[in-house]
């Protein structure tokens, strides 16, 4: 287990990351989540001990091991920039913790042609780093973060420079290689999209801070604040200051949207109301949903779903339609919110009413 207590993080006077509370268990998936500066490779650098935190202490299967270089850790770390030895092969690359380790040539033969075979690498082994692709070279850091075997597995970003379908595949089979040897695997990307695939426990970070940790899914159903949400959508949320009164919320004393069940006990007065992308669209919801009258500003084709920017009252939203929709700007639409799916904030930022 991982656990960091009150642990900050100060450069120059700025501080990077403020006092922070997480447990991590061994076996699980955690996911970084958030925009780039918000905070998650300063933490990473912090779990791995590659800088020492300004306040604060990291504790490890329950020994302290604040102070302790990260050469005394058993952590892997990979980073968006890969790094391997350009002098050494890739099967060197890969065998070279092991080898440190003094792990036996039929073990390290054994465990590199193994992760070879899963990083599609098999074909390369021969080959330096400068012969291999950019995603080559990468894959090549995975597998020697592999088979090292760490307690403590950091992922930054490590699949932004792979092709698609190998960024599919392997989204799915690191979270098992890693768990079944009972290491904390710690994964950060700036992509929702990403969290959710990968399941397992999400910290949603903004700004130096974690606003939110928990299963990845109650995360992003159930966000405790309106950072969190923002954080947590892609396209941006779609947000509106209203009134609730009553049944109804209101803008200038006009209705615009029906008060769902779940947040039928909230008080009445000021909210931000907030909704994904995509439970904005040309048709009405099966269950009910409320039609709005918008102006388009732009729509962005993007394969077989478009992005279709519109305003309504002092709101500018993002609607994600399924297929292709070219849509002149300035043109007026009927649009529907699925009330079902509506998050309501208090003027403090912090959720209010539950969740459906």
């Amino acid at each position: 287990m991982l656990e960091m207590k009150k642990i900050s993080k100060v450069v120059g006077g700025e501080t990077h990351i403020y006092p922070t509370d997480l447990v991590l268990e061994r076996g699980s998936l955690n996911v970084l989540l958030g925009p780039t500066l918000s905070g998650k490779t300063s933490l990473m650098r912090l779990m791995a001990g590659l800088d020492k935190p300004a306040s604060g202490s990291l504790l490890f299967d329950g020994a302290d091991v604040t102070g302790l270089p990260v050469q005394k850790r058993s952590v892997a770390m990979v980073y968006q920039q890969f790094i391997n030895y350009p002098a050494m092969t890739v099967y060197e690359n890969i065998a070279s913790p092991m080898r440190i380790s003094g792990a036996d040539t039929a073990t390290i033969d054994r465990e590199v042609r193994k992760a070879a075979d899963l990083l599609k690498l098999t074909p390369y082994l021969d080959r330096t780093p400068l012969n291999l692709s950019g995603g080559q070279q990468q894959r090549t850091a995975l597998a020697r973060a592999i088979v090292k075997n760490a307690d403590l597995v950091l992922l930054d970003e490590p699949l932004a420079n792979l092709d698609y379908k190998l960024r599919e595949e392997l989204r799915e089979e690191l979270p098992k290689i890693f768990a079944a040897s009972g290491a904390i695997f710690v994964y950060a990307t700036t992509e929702p999209s990403e969290a959710l695939l990968l399941g397992g426990n999400t910290a949603a970070l903004s700004q130096g801070r974690i606003t939110q940790f928990d299963k990845t899914i109650d995360v992003y159903r159930r966000p405790v604040d309106l950072i969190t949400a923002r954080t947590f959508a892609d396209p941006p949320l779609n947000c509106i200051e209203l009134v609730k009164a009553g049944s109804a919320f209101t803008l200038d004393g006009k209705s615009v949207l029906t008060v769902p069940a779940h947040l039928a006990g909230i008080g009445n007065g000021p909210c931000t109301v907030a909704f994904q992308p995509h439970h904005l669209s040309f048709d009405r919801p099966q269950g009910g949903g409320d039609a709005l009258t918008v102006k388009t500003a732009i729509s962005e084709i993007a394969g077989s779903e478009s992005f279709i920017h519109v305003g309504f009252a002092n709101a500018r939203w993002v609607m994600l339609a399924p297929g292709i929709h070219d849509i002149e700007p300035d043109a007026t639409l009927e649009v529907f919110v699925d009330t079902r799916h509506l998050m309501a904030f208090g003027p403090d930022g912090r959720a209010i009413g539950g969740t459906a």
